[in-house]
């Protein structure tokens, strides 16, 4: 069984520098026009900041659930591979709100949910939520993730059988999350859009065949010429 940790080992150990994630923020609204690029190296110190809060902070395990109340985001890419390095279950979707860890960028879901909370804000260059001062029990991303380690170990394993990804109705173990796209070759430029619990398998999809993703919401000016730009070889868009 290929884990995601083992994916992004991986890609590190291959590439630390190459980018792995390129992300285009074509949504009206505060963010929009946000243009990200992360290596593998980026990403992995992304992943092991957040999977050690999830570890140390909330005591996330196997078994734990963690809802990411996101969209489909740079953001929300590494916290799913960081629920996933601790060996818990990444919930979507309106089930996501239910979970015993809630990461989300909405203060009122914050501050109504019975458990742990992230509030995350979205923008790349925030230092602190807007609305953290509406949730002051739930840890403020920007202003704290910082502060956890650049290393993660695990502290337990994921079993084939337990529950990876669970959302729309469906649920994923462990032993089924990795799935590859044979048809997109070796070291794909995959661009891919969508909703969180079809983004998550594809681009793990694009990673486990040493690829990269272009990573997008809203819609794009001209999808065609930013595809030409990037590279792009293969598309996983509604």
């Amino acid at each position: 069984m290929l884990t995601p940790l083992e994916i992004l080992d991986r890609m590190v150990a291959a590439d630390p520098g190459r980018p792995r994630l390129t992300w285009y923020d074509d949504e009206p609204g505060p963010t929009h026009g946000e243009r990200i690029e992360l290596s593998a190296r980026v990403l992995a110190n992304w992943v092991a900041k957040a999977g050690n809060l999830l570890q140390d902070d909330v005591a996330a395990e196997p078994g734990t659930t963690v809802g990411l109340d996101l969209p489909a985001h740079w953001r929300s890419l590494y916290w799913a591979m960081a629920t996933w390095a601790v060996g818990a279950t990444v919930v979507t979707g309106e089930e996501a709100r239910e979970a015993d860890v809630l990461v989300t960028d909405d203060p009122e879901r914050a501050a109504s949910h019975g458990g742990d909370v992230v509030l995350v804000a979205l923008a790349a260059l925030a230092r602190s939520h807007p609305g953290a001062g509406l949730a002051p029990g739930a840890v403020d991303e920007a202003r704290e993730l910082s502060t956890h380690g650049d290393v993660f170990a695990p502290l337990a394993a994921p079993e084939a059988g337990d529950l990876a990804l669970v959302g729309d109705g469906l649920s994923t173990t462990y032993g089924n999350l990795v799935a590859p796209e044979r048809a997109w070759g070796e070291r794909p430029r995959v661009a891919v859009a969508g909703a969180l619990p079809e983004v998550l398998p594809a681009v793990l999809a694009a990673w486990t065949a040493d690829g990269s993703v272009v990573l997008s919401r809203g819609t794009p000016p001209d999808a065609a010429a930013r595809a030409a730009a990037e590279g792009v070889t293969a598309d996983h868009r509604p």
